[in-house]
């Protein structure tokens, strides 16, 4: 398999992603419970950036960009794990004599999310077809760009204070805002939906996009700014975030508008301090040690099997007689943990090598 040098802070940003879910689907207590959800938004803040600089770091060498090949290089990774363990998630009504094969259908061609709001065998999927709109979408817009030149790219120095691509991902970001504002106001007991639809929830990854446009492309004027306003900004950060332990998110207006936003502002600011801070090992390492953040990064470097297979773990914990719920979040954690580092390292490695062999990379 050909390796990429991978950021030990961003696989520990991944693990505190992956952790926050589990908080959120097994109580352990109840305010990490309420603040659980802000995992996924933490996922596809990281996600927009890390997908779109492979997209990025293809177009800086060859000028242009492949989205066959960038699709089929994601589909090795997200669709075996996730078809895999769809088996399992499907076994109980199958049993049961309960299975709705429409509703399989939506979760398996990853339209959940619009048919159902959350997935239907598998709710937590419903992040995964967002994602994998992103993916397809990001593919189409930066070819467009790339190849076909719709937008000027190369106007990043041209005196202006944002370039055109920069501009389309403001407006793209405002008008997001807005129909959230929009849906929510005309369809108040579309709650799930409002919480799911792919066009409601696409600022976050694109924030990530953003993020990376600067990275590599405007890497300079990202370090400036972010020298000057070190502090303040990761003060502003951690306000943004104060709110997630005390309000449940479906039910909240205040959430699923600007909520939304607060939210990848402020997993924005904390992914640039840990991409310029040249020191980031040393502080997470000094605030939790090194041993913490080397098991949390390899949680993290697993945390897409963990998230797949957590579900079903926590539906089979259930039938144990258990009635101490620390207990209960113990297990749980410990086998979807266990489970997830298996399927990496021998399902999803086996499926990443034939990849890397019939259709590698060209940024590499």
């Amino acid at each position: 398999m050909q390796q990429i040098q991978r950021l030990r802070e961003l696989d520990f940003l991944r693990g505190i992603a992956i952790i926050l879910v589990l908080f959120r689907h097994q109580l352990l207590f109840p305010f990490l419970e309420t603040m659980g959800w802000i995992g996924v938004d933490l996922f596809f803040v990281l996600s927009g950036f890390l997908v779109s600089g492979l997209l990025f770091k293809e177009y800086h060498k060859f000028g242009s960009i492949k989205p066959k090949l960038f699709l089929i290089r994601r589909g090795f990774k997200i669709y075996p794990i996730y078809y895999l363990t769809y088996i399992g998630y499907m076994l109980p009504r199958i049993l049961q004599h309960k299975l709705q094969w429409n509703k399989v259908f939506f979760d398996v061609f990853f339209i959940q999310n619009y048919a159902l709001g959350w997935g239907y065998a598998y709710p937590a999927s419903w992040s995964l077809a967002v994602e994998e709109h992103f993916y397809f979408g990001l593919a189409l817009l930066l070819w467009l760009i790339f190849n076909k030149k719709i937008i000027r790219f190369d106007d990043i120095n041209n005196g202006n204070i944002f370039s055109a691509f920069e501009k389309l991902l403001f407006a793209v970001l405002i008008f997001v805002f807005l129909i959230r504002i929009l849906s929510n106001i005309e369809f108040p007991d579309e709650a799930a939906r409002n919480t799911t639809m792919s066009h409601l929830r696409i600022d976050s990854l694109l924030a990530g996009v953003l993020i990376s446009y600067w990275y590599y492309f405007k890497k300079e004027k990202l370090v400036g700014i972010y020298t000057k306003f070190r502090k303040p900004s990761l003060l502003l950060a951690f306000s943004l975030l104060a709110f997630t332990p005390f309000i449940e998110p479906v039910p909240s207006f205040f959430v699923q508008t600007i909520g939304f936003t607060m939210l990848y502002i402020a997993f924005g600011i904390l992914l640039i301090h840990f991409l310029l801070d040249s020191n980031i090992n040393v502080k997470i390492n000094r605030f939790f040690s090194s041993y913490v953040v080397n098991c949390i990064s390899k949680i993290g470097f697993c945390s897409y099997s963990i998230y797949v297979i957590h579900s079903f773990v926590i539906y089979v914990v259930g039938f144990l007689p258990i009635k101490n719920h620390y207990v209960t979040f113990v297990l749980v954690f410990l086998i979807s943990i266990i489970g997830g580092f298996i399927m990496t390292y021998k399902i999803e490695k086996y499926f990443l090598g034939y990849r890397d062999k019939y259709f590698p990379s060209r940024a590499l």
